[in-house]
C-alpha cells in the first residue's frame, strides 16, 4: 500500500438528471422527441464519468414531474440537472425542485454553434431553441425560493445526429469545453458535500485554551456540514499506542525515511536539532496508533490538542502527533492542531477536490518580496510539497509543552488558494477564499512549514481586507486557483462565501515593488 493511498474513499456523488420539453411538439414534429432524448443520454453519459446518474428522461407534464421527484428522492441525489432540451412550460417540471429540495443546475446547452439558416425547418429550430425557456425557468424558480444555477454553452457532441441539418460536432469548441468544465465542477462540488454529510469528525482532547476563534458549537458544526462529531479521549489513543508492536513501528520508520529528509541540526535555531533516534521511534509508534485510531472510530477527519499535567504519559503522545497527523493528512484524513475543527473541515474539502489542503496560518510578511508567509508547525499535506519534507527534532514547541519532531516543508510553487472556514457573530459558518501565487523565496529552518504567497495586492492591504471578514486564524492551503470550485461547495452547503482575492497576483518580484503600490484598492467581492 502506498503512503498516499486514501484510508477512506471519497463518496461518489448522486446526480439527478431530467430534460424538459413541450408534449404538444411530439406529434407535430416526427423524430424530435427521440432526438432530444439522444441529447439527454449524451449528457447522462458525460456526467456519469464523475458521478452516479439517476436519469428521469424527458419531463413534459406535471404528473411526470412528480414521478421523477419520487425517483430522485429514492436515489437520495445530491444535485439535480435540468436540461433545457427545447421550449417547455415551467409548470410542467417545477414540482421536481419543490419536492426534492436539492440545488438545481439548469443546462442551457445548444447542440450547434449556428443553425443552417437556409434549410432549417420549424422542427429543426425547436431542437436548437434551448435558451428560450431558461428565462421562464429562472423566474419561476426565483419566485418559488428554489436554489438554482445556470450553465450556458454548447452541448459538445462528437458526431452529428443523422436527423440534424446543422453541424453538431462541437466537442472541441471553447463554449462546449467551458460548459463541461463548469458542469463537472458542480459534480465534484457535490461529491465534497456528500462526503462531508456522511463523514465523521474526530475531536481528540480539547481546544487550545484561550483561542476564542477556535471554539465551535458541535451542534452548529454538525448542522452546517452534516458531519458527526465523535468526541474522543487521550486514553483512547494511549490504549492503541500500547498495542503497537516493534515490527509495526519499524515499518512506519521505513516509510518515514522514504518520505522525509531527516534533518541535521539547524544552522540558525538551537531548538531545531537532528531528531534523536528515540524521538523518531516514539513518533513512529504513535503514528501507527493514530492510524489505528482513525480506523477504529471510522474517522474522515481529526482535530486534536492536549495540555495536562507536565510530564504525564499523555503529554508524550501529544508531543509526537505532528508526524502521524501529517501522514494521515496525506492519506485523505486531514488533521488540524489546537482543536481547530473548522479548519479540519476546510482541509477535508481541499483534499476531496484533489487540491491538498495543508494546515496553515500567517507566519510573517515579507515586504521585499510582497508576500505573506503561510505555514505552521504541522500537520503538513505531504502530497503538495515541492520537495521531500524535512523532519526536525524540536527541543521545545513554540507556545506549547514538550519536545518532539516537526515537519519543515513548502507548498508547490504556482497558483494556490487559502480556504478559511470561520464563524460569524450570528453563529453561522462562512467560507473565505484568498487566491495567490506561491513563489520561491527563503524560509526559516526552525521545523515549521512555510510558503511565500503573493496576492493581488500588497501584504498590508491584503491583511486589512482579509481580517475585516473576521476569519479563523488558521486555514487550509490548497494548490491551484480553486475559488470558483470552493464557492460551488459553499453554495451547495448553504454557507456564505466571501472572496478576498479576485485579481491577478503579481508573479515577478522585480515588478512587484514598482507596481504593488499602484494597485487600486477594491471593495471586497462577496458572493
Amino acid at each position: 500500500m502506498s503512503l498516499f493511498d486514501p484510508i477512506k474513499p471519497i463518496k461518489t456523488p448522486r446526480v439527478g438528471l431530467y430534460s424538459v420539453g413541450h408534449e404538444h411538439y411530439w406529434n407535430q414534429f416526427d423524430g424530435l422527441l427521440d432526438r432530444l432524448l439522444g441529447y439527454n443520454r449524451f449528457i447522462a453519459q458525460q456526467i456519469g464519468t464523475h458521478g452516479d446518474v439517476c436519469n428521469a428522461g424527458m419531463i413534459d407534464s406535471e404528473s411526470g414531474a412528480r414521478v421523477a421527484a419520487e425517483k430522485f428522492n429514492a436515489a437520495n441525489v445530491d444535485i439535480i440537472f435540468c436540461h433545457a432540451a427545447t421550449y417547455a412550460m415551467s409548470a410542467s417540471h417545477i414540482s421536481i425542485a419543490r419536492h426534492c429540495q436539492r440545488p438545481v443546475v439548469v443546462l442551457n446547452l445548444q447542440p450547434t454553434a449556428a443553425m443552417n439558416y437556409d434549410q432549417t425547418t420549424t422542427g429543426e429550430w425547436l431542437a436548437h431553441c434551448v435558451g428560450c425557456c431558461v428565462p421562464e425557468i429562472s423566474n419561476a424558480f426565483n419566485r418559488s425560493g428554489i436554489d438554482f444555477h445556470i450553465v450556458s454553452g454548447l452541448l459538445g457532441l462528437t458526431e452529428t445526429p443523422e436527423i440534424s441539418l446543422a453541424d453538431e460536432c462541437t466537442s472541441d469548441h471553447p463554449e462546449a469545453i467551458a460548459a463541461w468544465e463548469e458542469i463537472h465542477a458542480w459534480v465534484k462540488a457535490s461529491a465534497a458535500v456528500r462526503t462531508l454529510r456522511e463523514g465523521r469528525m474526530g475531536f481528540l482532547g480539547h481546544t487550545y485554551p484561550g483561542m476564542l476563534d477556535m471554539y465551535s458549537d458541535f451542534t452548529m458544526m454538525g448542522a452546517g456540514t452534516g458531519m458527526h462529531i465523535e468526541v474522543m479521549e487521550m486514553c483512547d489513543l494511549d490504549r492503541l499506542a500500547q498495542s503497537v508492536t516493534v515490527a509495526e513501528t519499524r515499518e512506519k520508520l521505513d516509510q518515514v525515511h522514504e518520505m522525509f529528509v531527516i534533518s541535521e541540526d539547524s544552522p540558525a535555531d538551537p531548538l531545531a536539532r537532528k531528531p534523536k533516534p528515540e524521538q523518531l521511534d516514539i513518533a513512529c509508534r504513535v503514528a501507527v496508533a493514530q492510524e489505528k485510531l482513525v480506523r477504529e472510530f471510522d474517522l474522515d477527519a481529526l482535530t486534536y490538542y492536549y495540555r495536562g499535567r507536565e510530564g504525564n504519559a499523555y503529554e508524550e503522545l501529544q508531543e509526537s502527533l505532528i508526524l502521524g497527523n501529517s501522514l494521515l493528512t496525506a492519506q485523505g484524513i486531514p488533521c488540524s492542531g489546537e482543536g481547530d475543527m473548522k479548519t479540519a473541515v476546510a482541509m477535508k474539502i481541499c483534499d476531496i477536490l484533489e487540491a491538498g489542503g495543508s494546515y496553515t496560518e500567517i507566519v510573517s510578511s515579507d515586504f521585499n518580496h510582497s508576500t505573506i508567509i503561510l505555514g505552521h508547525d504541522g500537520p503538513f499535506h505531504i502530497a503538495i510539497s515541492d520537495q521531500k519534507p524535512i523532519l526536525r527534532g524540536m527541543g521545545l514547541y513554540h507556545g506549547k509543552w514538550g519536545t518532539g519532531v516537526s515537519v519543515e516543508a513548502t507548498v508547490q510553487k504556482g497558483p494556490v488558494t487559502l480556504l478559511n472556514l470561520t464563524q460569524t457573530g450570528e453563529g453561522r459558518l462562512r467560507f473565505i477564499g484568498n487566491e495567490g501565487i506561491a513563489i520561491d523565496a527563503p524560509i526559516l529552518k526552525i521545523g515549521n512549514t512555510m510558503t511565500h504567497v503573493r496576492f493581488d495586492r500588497g501584504p498590508s492591504q491584503m491583511m486589512n481586507d482579509w481580517f475585516a471578514l473576521a476569519p479563523t486564524h488558521h486555514g487550509a492551503l490548497a494548490v491551484g486557483h480553486q475559488s470558483e470550485l470552493f464557492c460551488k461547495v459553499a453554495s451547495l452547503m448553504g454557507i456564505e462565501w466571501s472572496s478576498v482575492s479576485h485579481g491577478e497576483a503579481i508573479e515577478d518580484s522585480s515588478v512587484a515593488s514598482r507596481e504593488i503600490h499602484s494597485l487600486e484598492k477594491t471593495e471586497l467581492h462577496r458572493r
